[in-house]
């Protein structure tokens, strides 16, 4: 369920961006791109439908954003700053620093007849 909402999260940006660069601002931007088209959706032009379709694109991902950011929390029982910080104390080391050289075995040393 998370990953489906969390590729519907991607999807939601894409859209948006496209849905925003596409509207007309004072300097044209992608709209200037778009022709003719204005007759396409009604009288007043794309402005009024792309701004509907923007502003239910940015609910639905407001929405998404939520509904993931509950689930991710929900899913999640410690917190980042337990793996950070030791829960249990460190002992004092005792061992000495260089470690010391292995001893030889007793029996390995050939005796001379």
């Amino acid at each position: 369920m998370t990953s489906t909402l969390f590729i519907l999260q991607i999807v939601l940006a894409i859209l948006i961006t496209i849905s925003v660069l596409l509207q007309k601002s004072s300097s044209i931007g992608l709209g200037a791109y778009s022709g003719s088209n204005e007759s396409l959706f009604g009288a007043k032009g794309p402005m009024g439908f792309l701004a509907k379709v923007t502003f239910v694109l940015g609910t639905a991902f407001i929405i998404n954003t939520l509904i993931l950011s509950y689930m991710y929390t929900k899913e999640s029982n410690r917190s980042v700053a337990d793996t950070i910080v030791p829960t249990a104390p460190v002992a004092p080391i005792s061992a000495p620093i260089a470690p010391s050289a292995p001893a030889a075995p007793a029996n390995s040393v050939p005796q001379a007849n």
